[in-house]
């Protein structure tokens, strides 16, 4: 698949996979949480973490604190863009078990399992990761703590469901699912929740998420995406939406909430940031990879938006 949309997120570097096969019976509530290690070997020293419930039968509720119960059924995923601490119940108000310690590893080397619940209605699910070496993601940052996700309605639906089904019969068998297709699975449930969030938050969604959501100025914002290095003008991005420069631009304003330059300044920058904390690259490499022509532009650039040249941010391990 190739969309704004998931453009855009594939940009910020996002990895996941799943780690947990769950099969519950009512009364159940658990208090749930995901940690680094959990992701191992999938990912290494993940810096943000997504957690992931797909249920594959029956219906669980979500519930975070200060936060209203969510209910999920069979065919619904629960998304934790910030990786809260929350509990997975079959009622409000019932004693929670820490799920962590029911957590049965597979003797042969497969899924890690949880079997626990009263004996009553069944609920089955499978919990997955994405995550970020980046410690301030602009897609994780302007989501809620919950996003829910309707299989039925994605636009990657049968792609999704095929997935799901492989990952359902590997788990029925008590294998480990192969994890490229555990990990592409992973990044289109965010593609889609996100994708689902914005067209439900409509006119009041966060502007960039607004953009992505619209056809013309999504192309446009996943062109910076996908080559931030390129000598983009306002000329250049109407053209890839399809709009004359000045309707672009009003248009591009009007959803992100900032000129389009404005906004390829603010990606460059992102990207440069990313880079100096990974602390592999010159600041005159820098400084090319992210579309300056010379380190001397990037670093007044760059201590205009921080009030630090490159250097001195680097030393100080990204703020």
């Amino acid at each position: 698949m190739s969309d704004p949309m998931s453009d855009v997120l594939r940009s910020v570097r996002l990895s996941g996979g799943v780690f947990l096969d769950v099969r519950l019976s009512e009364p159940f509530c658990l208090i749930s949480e995901l940690t680094a290690a959990d992701c191992r070997p999938l990912l290494d020293e993940p810096v943000q973490l997504v957690f992931y419930h797909v249920v594959l039968k029956g219906r669980a509720t979500v519930i975070l604190p200060g936060e209203e119960p969510v209910e999920v059924g069979a065919g619904e995923v629960a998304i934790l863009p910030h990786n809260d601490t929350h509990t997975v119940t079959s009622a409000p108000g019932l004693k929670p078990t820490i799920a962590r310690s029911l957590v049965q590893p597979a003797p042969d080397g497969g899924l890690a399992r949880i079997v626990y619940g009263g004996g009553g209605a069944e609920t089955h699910m499978f919990c997955g990761f994405l995550g970020s070496t980046e410690r301030r993601n602009p897609v994780l940052a302007m989501l809620p703590r919950l996003v829910t996700l309707d299989l039925r309605s994605a636009a990657a639906r049968e792609w999704i469901e095929s997935s799901v089904r492989f990952a359902a019969a590997e788990l029925a068998e008590g294998r480990l699912a192969s994890s490229g297709v555990m990990s592409r699975l992973s990044e289109v449930l965010l593609v889609e929740a996100v994708r689902q969030f914005a067209a439900d938050a409509g006119p009041a969604g966060p502007g960039w998420l607004r953009g992505l959501a619209d056809p013309q100025i999504g192309r446009a914002l996943a062109a910076i995406h996908r080559e931030p290095a390129s000598a983009w003008t306002a000329e250049a991005l109407a053209g890839i939406a399809g709009l004359s420069r000045s309707a672009f631009a009003d248009r591009f304003a009007g959803l992100v909430g900032e000129p389009p330059i404005r906004y390829v300044t603010q990606w460059r920058l992102h990207l440069a940031r990313q880079r100096l904390r990974e602390g592999h690259s010159g600041i005159a490499r820098i400084a090319h990879e992210v579309g300056y022509d010379s380190e001397e532009a990037f670093s007044r650039a760059f201590k205009r938006e921080t009030g630090l040249s490159p250097a001195r941010w680097r030393q100080g391990a990204g703020g």
